[in-house]
């Protein structure tokens, strides 16, 4: 999607790293490589820094009820209910790393 992202991400069991470190240091690592392009952070009111990213972030934690697989077609298909493609199969920046396993 043009302003935002999915993702679907494991923490290890006894993990010290939190999600929201996590999402800290991607926001970061993106950061840098955006800039590294050329493009420039967007100043917003009321805020010290300059960013390209929103602050926080929001996440669902998949409950043992819930489908991995119904959660990857619902993320799947937000292109095709935002009207950019008409199929999902058409839009090039969904994939999967590896797969996650909920067995």
């Amino acid at each position: 999607m043009p302003d935002h992202i999915h993702l679907f991400v494991r923490l290890g069991a006894g993990s010290p790293l939190t999600l929201g470190n996590w999402i800290k240091g991607l926001k970061r690592h993106l950061g840098l490589a955006i800039s590294a392009a050329g493009h420039e952070p967007v100043r917003v009111v009321n805020q010290k820094l300059a960013t390209f990213w929103q602050p926080g972030f929001h996440d669902h934690m998949l409950r043992h009820s819930e489908s991995y697989a119904e959660k990857w077609n619902y993320v799947r298909e937000n292109p095709v209910r935002g009207r950019l493609v008409t199929a999902a199969d058409d839009w090039p920046y969904a994939d999967e790393i590896v797969l996650i396993d909920r067995a």
